[in-house]
C-alpha cells in the first residue's frame, strides 16, 4: 500500500486539504509540528514513505540519495527551483505538478500593488498615521506602459486583467507566443528595451541559472526615474542591495517585492524605505489558490510524469 508524507506546513494545517488527502490515503503523515524541514530533518521525516507532498523544501541530491523508498513527489505550489529535477529523474522518481494553478491570485495582487504604488496609497496612509495631513499626488495605471518579464501562466493572466486599463503592454520572454501577442497587441522586447520604455515592470520568471540576478545594476540604470518594479516571482531575480539603494536615492519610483534571497530576512534594512512595499511571500496565499494548489498536489500523487518533462517551466 502506498504511503504518503506531507512536508508542507501550510497543507498540513489546512483542515479541508488534510481531509481530502485522508480520503485517498488514510495513513498519510502530516507536518503537524509545523517544522521547517531541511537536510537531515527532511530526510528523517520522509524516510520509509514512497510518496510525498512538498512545498518550499529543498529536495537536492543529498536528500534524494537518502530516500530509497521514495517514488513520487507531488508539488504543492508552482515553483520548481527547490527541486533537483535531474537527480529525481535519474532515480526514476516521478513528479506530480500543475503549473499556473495560483495565477489569478498573483496577477490580481500585482495589479493592486501597481495601483498602490502609482497612487502612493501606502505612503499616504503612513503619513496620516504620523499625523501629517496633506495632498499626496500620484498617477493612474490607465494608459501606462506595462512591462511583463516572463509571459507564462501568470504573465498571460496579468495581460487579460490589464485590458480595461488601456495599457501598452511589452513582454520579454524566451518563448514567442505569436498568436497571444497578436491577440492583445503586445510588443515583444529585449529586457533592456522593455525596462527603458516601461512605467511598471513586473517579473514572472522561474529561478534558474539564466534568471538569477536578471535585474542587476546595469539593468537598473536603464529604469525611468518614476518607474516601478514588482517582483512576485522568486527571490534572487533582483539585486536587492542595488534595489534598496535605487529606492533610497529616488532613482526609481517604487517597488513591491514578495520574495527575497533569504526568507525570512536576517536584517530589515529596507524597513524605512517609504517607496517600497514588502510582503511575506503571499503571492499565492488566498483561500481559493491554497485550495486549488492543494487539490492539484493530491491529484499529482497519482497523475505524474518524469521531472524532466517540466524542464522548460
Amino acid at each position: 500500500m502506498d504511503s504518503v508524507a506531507v512536508t508542507s506546513r501550510s497543507f498540513s494545517s489546512n483542515e479541508f486539504l488534510s481531509k481530502e488527502l485522508l480520503k485517498l490515503y488514510p495513513n498519510a503523515k502530516f507536518n503537524d509540528a509545523g517544522e521547517k524541514l531541511s537536510g537531515q530533518s527532511l530526510i528523517k521525516f520522509l524516510a520509509g514513505y514512497n510518496k510525498a507532498i512538498i512545498a518550499l523544501e529543498n529536495v537536492n541530491v543529498e536528500v534524494i540519495s537518502n530516500l530509497p523508498d521514495l517514488k513520487v513527489i507531488s508539488k504543492y505550489g508552482v515553483g520548481l527551483d527547490m527541486l533537483d529535477v535531474h537527480a529525481l529523474s535519474s532515480r526514476n522518481i516521478k513528479l506530480g505538478w500543475k503549473p499556473g494553478v495560483n495565477r489569478r491570485s498573483v496577477s490580481e495582487l500585482v495589479i493592486s500593488l501597481a495601483i498602490n504604488l502609482l497612487h502612493r496609497v501606502s505612503f499616504a496612509n503612513n503619513e496620516v498615521k504620523k499625523g501629517d495631513w496633506y495632498q499626496v499626488i500620484g498617477n493612474q495605471l490607465s494608459n501606462k506602459t506595462f512591462g511583463i518579464v516572463g509571459c507564462g501562466n501568470i504573465g498571460k493572466d496579468l495581460v487579460s486583467l490589464l485590458q480595461p486599463f488601456g495599457c501598452k503592454i511589452l513582454v520579454n520572454d524566451i518563448k514567442d507566443y505569436k498568436d497571444f501577442f497578436t491577440k492583445f497587441s503586445i510588443e515583444k522586447r529585449s529586457i533592456e528595451d522593455l525596462v527603458s520604455d516601461s512605467d511598471i515592470i513586473s517579473l514572472h520568471l522561474p529561478k534558474n541559472q539564466s534568471t538569477i540576478g536578471i535585474i542587476n545594476k546595469n539593468i537598473f540604470d536603464l529604469f525611468k526615474k518614476d518607474s516601478i518594479l514588482i517582483n512576485y516571482a522568486r527571490g534572487g531575480l533582483v539585486d536587492e542591495k542595488y534595489l534598496f539603494k535605487a529606492l533610497i536615492e529616488k532613482k526609481i519610483g517604487g517597488a513591491a517585492i514578495d520574495v527575497l534571497e533569504i526568507e525570512p530576512p536576517k536584517e530589515y534594512e529596507f524597513a524605512q524605505i517609504d517607496n517600497l512595499i514588502v510582503t511575506p511571500h503571499i503571492g499565492g496565499s488566498t483561500e481559493e489558490s491554497i485550495k486549488a494548489m492543494g487539490l492539484a498536489a493530491i491529484q499529482g500523487l497519482d497523475d505524474f510524469s518524469d521531472p524532466l518533462d517540466y524542464i522548460d517551466y
